[in-house]
């Protein structure tokens, strides 16, 4: 195993580590503050599960290859259409908090739009390095297929999904090299109009205003903004001891989800939320090494785009849960529950692992 793929595994092994006794922390605390007759570690044996089922598919995929992976994503990228096509059919799709995201089976949950987050990129990277130059009308075509899984995933609404696929299309473009002229007026009308009609949406506009002046609502959809400030400012330096959070006693609602930084900085402190950024970076780097070091271009374009997507949702969580960014309702990678969010994030670990192993010997040194 090379070094490359430790710096891989470690910082993720720990995260996750963490992230189910965080989980664990939050949920005991609210069943027995609320007297809930509600068995203490189900959440916790649930995210153990999807953490294993990750393994799992990431193992078969890491002996099955990414190249093989690349060349049927157009036909896992038909199939989670439909699946997103389904969550608006009654009794197939389940909405919580009102966002139709999720295929309830046997107890469980999946979201299919966390699997777009890989195939939409992996569609492309295949179709791009079939190409000596990439001329306009074909580009086109295929940017143009890719908006309807998009606007499915907006008309959940899922937001947070739609963002991290929209800022991960012009990094695409850029290590591909398509021209200007091809994708950059043309995203900043879309993102233009995108934006405008966004905000006419009662919940985003309620959303930016929450996000500018939460003390107009702390009742309603400001309270959780505002009591994460509390729960991150609360833990000073060092935090008030693993196990000792108040706001994860039903202060802070769900937070075991989006917000979950915001209890382990209450519970570690500033030195605990450094630590966390560390792992988060020492990824990166690795990632990013990984695809420098790739055997061909798709094995790069590949590493590359999945270091991104786990880097930039971990950024926008902390920085929704610090009150930097408006509330978007994403995970934080390996750490906050989230089943199918887990289960894709490891998936791609494993991708990552199978670019590394691929690598010219002589440089996999670091």
């Amino acid at each position: 195993m090379s070094k490359a793929s430790l710096f891989l595994i470690v910082p993720v092994a720990i995260l996750f580590s963490f992230g189910l006794l965080m989980i664990f922390n939050t949920t005991a605390a609210q069943i027995i503050d609320r007297s809930l007759d509600t068995n203490t570690h189900i959440i916790l044996f649930k995210q153990s599960l999807y953490g294993i089922l990750g393994i799992l598919a990431g193992a078969a995929i890491f002996r099955w290859g990414y190249q093989p992976l690349l060349r049927f994503s157009a036909a896992g990228l038909v199939l989670g259409t439909i699946l997103l096509i389904l969550l608006f059919i009654p009794g197939i799709g389940q909405t919580v908090n009102g966002a139709r995201r999720w295929i309830g089976l046997w107890g469980f949950t999946f979201q299919p739009s966390e699997c777009i987050k890989i195939l939409l990129p992996s569609v492309y990277i295949h179709w791009v390095c079939q190409k000596k130059e990439i001329p306009l009308v074909p580009f086109l075509k295929i940017v143009m297929a890719f908006s309807l899984p998009l606007a499915l995933i907006l008309l959940q609404p899922d937001n947070g999904t739609a963002a991290i696929i929209l800022c991960t299309l012009p990094v695409l473009f850029l290590l591909t090299r398509v021209k200007w002229h091809y994708w950059a007026l043309p995203l900043l009308v879309l993102v233009a109009a995108g934006g405008a009609a966004a905000y006419h949406m009662p919940h985003v506009h309620d959303r930016i205003q929450i996000y500018l002046h939460p003390e107009l609502d702390l009742k309603g959809k400001g309270h959780q903004p505002h009591q994460a400030k509390i729960a991150a400012g609360s833990g000073g330096l060092f935090g008030r001891g693993i196990g000792e959070s108040l706001q994860k006693l039903n202060y802070l609602p769900e937070a075991r989800n989006d917000y979950i930084a915001a209890i382990y900085a209450e519970e570690t402190g500033f030195v605990g939320i450094l630590g966390i950024i560390a792992l988060y970076m020492t990824f990166s780097f690795a990632g990013f090494f990984v695809a420098i070091r790739a055997q061909d271009v798709e094995g790069f374009l590949l590493a590359s785009i999945l270091t991104f997507l786990i880097s930039i949702q971990a950024f926008l969580n902390l920085g929704v849960v610090s009150g930097l960014l408006p509330s978007k309702g994403m995970t934080l990678p390996f750490f906050s529950q989230g089943g199918t969010s887990l289960i894709v994030n490891i998936v791609a670990l494993f991708i990552l692992l199978d670019i590394a192993r691929k690598s010219k010997p002589e440089l996999e040194r670091l």
